[in-house]
């Protein structure tokens, strides 16, 4: 069984990200469960960091290095990452035995805009660089158009963009093989 850690990274009720998280977890292939982790975490302080690690970031830390890979689907704010993953990002990311390090990791997003959210997923790509992480590379999820795709009950329902979530999800599991060999 592959195990994926699944992060969304809105904390809005409603999110158009958690949907698309939820789609991918309905669209897992057969032999790879996704679980989605909260980032409701207290903002970075290092001075607290060296007191220990909160229980919320301790979990958190926990599932990123017990799981096989991490999907992210994130939104764009300011043309950029959206200040809550960022900070459940440079939390994970501290010392000791930081979990990102040669991890597998696919991003995807979708936002109201017509051009998705390529400018926050190549910031997370940078920031995952810096921490060893595998990010795949393709196939590219950046959904636009956010209200089109969703039924009222939050539910994906273009079929491209299910087909395009279920290819990443299938080039995940294959990265992860890839790596386990």
């Amino acid at each position: 069984m592959i195990e994926i850690l699944g992060i969304s990274g809105s904390l809005r009720k409603k999110s158009y990200n958690t949907m698309l998280l939820r789609a991918a977890m309905e669209l897992a292939p057969q032999g790879m469960v996704i679980r989605p982790a909260s980032i409701e975490l207290p903002l970075y302080n290092d001075d607290v960091r060296e007191r220990g690690y909160p229980p919320p970031v301790s979990l958190l830390r926990s599932q990123v290095a017990q799981a096989d890979a991490v999907l992210i689907a994130t939104p764009e704010y300011n043309f950029s990452i959206p200040g809550v993953l960022k900070n459940a990002i440079d939390w994970v990311s501290r010392p000791p035995e930081q979990p990102f390090n040669e991890k597998p990791v696919a991003i995807m997003g979708v936002s109201t805009g017509r051009f998705g959210t390529v400018r926050a997923q190549n910031h997370l790509r940078q920031s995952f660089l810096f921490m060893n992480a595998h990010v795949l590379n393709k196939p590219a999820v950046m959904v636009g158009d956010a209200a089109a795709q969703f039924d009222d009950g939050g539910h994906l329902t273009e079929s491209s963009t299910r087909e395009h979530v279920a290819k990443l999800l299938e080039a995940l599991a294959e990265s992860i093989e890839r790596q386990k060999r």
